[in-house]
């Protein structure tokens, strides 16, 4: 079966503002499926990058409308102008909504898996944040440990029927942690608000060791999420972690969140981050977007993440010694010395975690990216938190 079965064609025509497009718009630039699906795999012609559209919206919760989201956001992002690199983007057109809503899953699991495989990017535009759980399954072939990265106002998450409860997008994370086979290696949700989760499930991420960060952690130090995001394979963002004045386009908009420069940053950490395999952009909704600002908002953070794509360092710490400094430290009371190591390029930091146990002798420790506070931290005697949850989980 072909990729192109899954999809139904657009006519890039319907996104021009003008007559026509500049040669510098993505209009211009992008191989889209109009007649002819495009190419994946002539070596020269490639995408490093594939939207996906996905008009599905029968499990988002109180959102009927995000449908139309795709073509909506394609109106804004064809319009816009290329950075100054050589852009090989494809798009693939959409996903429509199937028979029944597992269709749909399947179908873009099996996008997901099969661009991955092929080391194409997708950019996912939905559609509910249910489509998470699609996203996250299309990994399960793929034999690997997956880090996912949430950024919602929320934790969409059933505390109190953990098992047996139907997916939307209010509870497709009960899915993705209880899903076999288990390949979820760490879960980060950024960007939530206290006052809208509850104490029980704060304390149940805690206890699987997972990473959260608040919106009043990021404010004024947005840097403080970037090692969050860069360990993330996959990342989920809801248009709802933005704040309602910024981007009134969701029925459940909140009048506190992220501003849209600093959802932009966000996607442009997500780009930046050499691991990041995959995006998804979710909960947009036209009907309540009259003016467009939020089917804007989502295209100009789709830029800023291929922006980010485009100015990737490849320093992930896999390279020889020479491109990094390293720095060694030890704690009190401790026989072991903690490892850190700091990218000459970017300036980012990794921190070492042996495995203990009975590991592959090929695979002797785990590098998660860090922040220099943590080097701080252990310099002072003290182990990082995010040291020990890491740890944790390679038991």
């Amino acid at each position: 079966m072909s990729l192109a079965d899954f999809f139904t064609p657009i006519l890039t025509q319907d996104f021009c503002s003008g007559t026509d497009f500049y040669n510098s718009q993505f209009g211009k630039i992008i191989q889209a499926y109009e007649v002819s699906f495009p190419d994946l795999e002539d070596v020269e012609k490639k995408p490093h990058i594939a939207l996906v559209g996905v008009e599905e919206e029968r499990a988002s919760s109180n959102n009927g409308g995000v449908k139309k989201s795709p073509n909506a956001v394609r109106k804004h992002f064809y319009n816009l102008y290329q950075g100054d690199y050589d852009v090989r983007i494809a798009d693939l057109g959409n996903i429509q909504a199937g028979a029944t809503i597992q269709d749909t899953y399947i179908a873009l699991k099996t996008v997901v898996e099969e661009l991955v495989k092929q080391d194409i990017l997708p950019i996912i535009i939905g559609g509910g944040q249910d489509l998470t759980y699609a996203q996250y399954t299309g990994y399960e072939g793929l034999e690997q440990r997956v880090e996912v990265a949430i950024i919602d106002a929320r934790f969409d998450l059933d505390q109190d029927h953990v098992e047996n409860t139907p997916l939307n997008s209010n509870t497709y994370l009960n899915h993705i942690i209880l899903h076999q086979p288990d390949y979820l290696f760490n879960l980060s949700n950024l960007a939530y608000q206290t006052y809208l989760v509850s104490k029980e499930s704060i304390n149940m991420y805690d206890k699987l060791f997972f990473s959260t960060m608040r919106i009043g952690m990021m404010a004024g130090k947005l840097d403080q999420a970037e090692p969050l995001i860069r360990a993330a394979d996959m990342v989920s963002f809801d248009v709802g972690a933005i704040r309602a004045s910024e981007a009134p386009g969701n029925a459940n908009a909140n009048p506190n969140g992220l501003y849209g420069d600093e959802a932009c940053q966000l996607a442009r950490y997500a780009g930046m981050s050499d691991k990041c395999s995959s995006i998804g952009f979710y909960e947009y909704n036209p009907i309540f977007d009259p003016m467009g600002h939020t089917g804007s908002l989502v295209a100009q953070m789709i830029w800023c993440f291929i922006d980010g794509f485009y100015n990737r360092k490849n320093d992930t710490p896999v390279i020889p010694k020479s491109a990094y400094i390293i720095y060694r430290t030890t704690l009190e009371n401790d026989d072991y010395e903690l490892i850190f190591v700091k990218s000459k390029k970017s300036d980012r930091w990794w921190m070492q975690v042996p495995y203990f146990g009975s590991r592959s002798v090929n695979e002797r420790y785990y590098w998660v990216p860090c922040r220099y506070e943590d080097y701080q931290q252990a310099v002072g005697g003290d182990m990082p938190d995010l040291w020990w949850k890491t740890h944790q989980k390679l038991q």
